[in-house]
């Protein structure tokens, strides 16, 4: 059964979200037979990276507030994520548009390794406050994860992926999906924000027991027939 997530590695809350759904996935029985798809979404495709000014700054810049109203502000998401075991060091996170991050993680679904660099980049943006817009901190994050440093860099100094991540978006806009995180279980249930893992479990536990009865075999009963070796006798 596959769970579908839309997430930008820019959103606290989809890093937050990521760590309770595998909370939840952790106790759910049937967790070998779930596959994880990740899919691109950004949440401001416009930004301009600048490594001189951090996420605060330019968000008391967009709002009209002083730098410690921000502050004040983001102390429900320092507490969220702390809740989860993360370390969200959000004053040190800094201007960094996301397109060239969700082209690594393109890159990385092509060899199995979508989750490990998703939460490499997550770490880097929220905690170690490095620039995920610069192709060699990419490079690094990706060969920290497992990826060969010279095929991430050819990607990234391509236009490989692009088309990949814009296809993600849109079809995220005609699903009507607006913000993130955003999970989709089965094709079918569809859960917006980072809910409590008791809700990530539920939303498991319900459409895997529709996915398993779609897997049952059709039950019948036999009568006159042909078998496959022509004998109607």
């Amino acid at each position: 059964m596959t769970i579908t997530i839309w997430s930008d590695i820019r959103c606290p809350f989809c890093y937050i979200g990521k760590h309770k759904f595998e909370a939840a996935l952790e106790k759910f029985p049937h967790k070998d037979e779930i596959k994880v798809e990740w899919k691109s979404f950004e949440l401001d495709p416009g930004l301009k990276t600048d490594p001189n000014v951090s996420t605060l700054d330019y968000l008391a810049r967009i709002k009209g507030l002083d730098r410690s109203q921000v502050e004040e502000m983001t102390q429900y998401t320092f507490q969220a994520g702390n809740a989860v075991g993360l370390e969200l060091n959000i004053e040190k996170s800094i201007l960094s548009n996301s397109f060239q991050a969700h082209r690594l993680i393109q890159f990385a679904k092509t060899k199995g390794m979508a989750n490990e660099v998703e939460e490499a980049l997550f770490k880097a943006h929220f905690t170690d406050g490095l620039d995920v817009d610069d192709i060699e901190v990419l490079v690094r994050i990706g060969q920290d994860a497992g990826l060969e440093a010279d095929e991430v860099r050819e990607v990234l100094q391509s236009k490989k992926f692009v088309e990949e991540v814009q296809r993600d978006q849109a079809e995220a806009r005609a699903m009507g999906i607006r913000g993130v995180p955003f999970f989709i279980f089965n094709d079918k249930y569809g859960l917006s924000g980072a809910q409590p893992v008791e809700t990530f479990l539920g939303a498991l536990q319900q459409s895997y027991e529709e996915y398993s009865k779609s897997k049952q075999p059709i039950m019948f009963e036999e009568g006159p027939s042909c078998s496959a070796d022509g004998d109607c006798l």
